[in-house]
């Protein structure tokens, strides 16, 4: 199989990356995500894993990937995937709200983006919360670490992060 890329966007910004799929690694999460492409909604920037943008989507894998190449330590430009029930997000601490689309027992997709070193994904409620490594930057990743650092310091309102293939 030939390699294949997506392009990672930041629209409002303007900034995007490209990334590599893991086929070798990951290859059901790849299938399922490449298939779903184009992707993207509302950015977020983590609260608990440090140096994390994402965007939550409802689940769109004919079937759920099993947890294939996971990590607890993602390193810089590591995408990554990850499927939260909506009682595991539902609740006021996370602050969704209606508009993210997380609802209370609606499966939510996580597609994230770290962008720098020391994440670790652990959480209050449930502990520790491997996620899927499905791609990898391997171009454009200090521009869009620069513009996470911006949505972090100025918000993330109004933006959206996109993926599509490349």
């Amino acid at each position: 199989m030939a390699d294949r890329y997506i392009d990672v966007s930041l629209t409002k910004r303007g900034v995007h990356c490209t990334a590599k799929l893991l086929d070798d690694r990951a290859p059901i999460t790849c299938e399922a995500v490449w298939n779903a492409l184009p992707l993207g909604s509302d950015v977020y920037h983590a609260k608990y894993a440090r140096n994390e943008i994402y965007t939550l989507l409802p689940a769109f894998a004919p079937d759920e990937p099993p947890l294939e190449n996971p990590t607890v330590t993602p390193i810089p430009g590591d995408l990554c995937y990850f499927s939260f029930s909506g009682t595991q997000l539902g609740t006021k601490s996370y602050g969704y709200g209606g508009a993210s689309g997380v609802q209370h027992g609606t499966p939510v997709i996580d597609l994230a983006l770290f962008y720098e070193r020391n994440n670790l994904l652990i959480n209050a409620d449930v502990g520790w919360v491997p996620g899927i490594v499905w791609g990898q930057v391997v171009e454009g990743l200090e521009g869009m670490a620069e513009a996470c650092n911006d949505l972090w310091r100025a918000g993330a309102l109004g933006e959206t992060l996109s993926f599509r293939r490349a």
